[in-house]
């Protein structure tokens, strides 16, 4: 196992800004001890000759290109709104009389 110490896991939770009780430190010595140790298994694989990789899926961008195009006329947008004035749709106010 590897060797976190109390201090650690309290000096990371200070850091975290969370509040741990000693029990839960104790806890937490061993989770993270055994994510680490599972983190070095993985150090032990040979990856030599294999692409580093975002995604395990070979995705690609498929977004379409950004072309300017015709959009409805300000009248258009106006003709369902319930209430415009000057080229600005109206709406109730938010904010209180006082």
């Amino acid at each position: 196992m590897a060797d976190i110490s109390k201090e650690q896991v309290k000096h990371v939770a200070h850091l975290a800004r969370l509040a741990v009780t000693d029990e839960e430190v104790e806890q937490l010595v061993d989770e993270l001890s055994a994510i680490i140790d599972y983190a070095e298994q993985l150090n032990e694989l040979d990856t030599d000759g294999i692409e580093p990789t975002t995604h395990v899926l070979d995705l690609k961008n498929i977004m379409r290109k950004d072309e300017p195009k015709e959009w409805i006329t300000q009248d258009e947008a106006f003709k369902n709104a319930p209430d415009h004035e000057d080229g600005h749709f109206r709406v109730p106010s938010i904010l209180g009389d006082s």
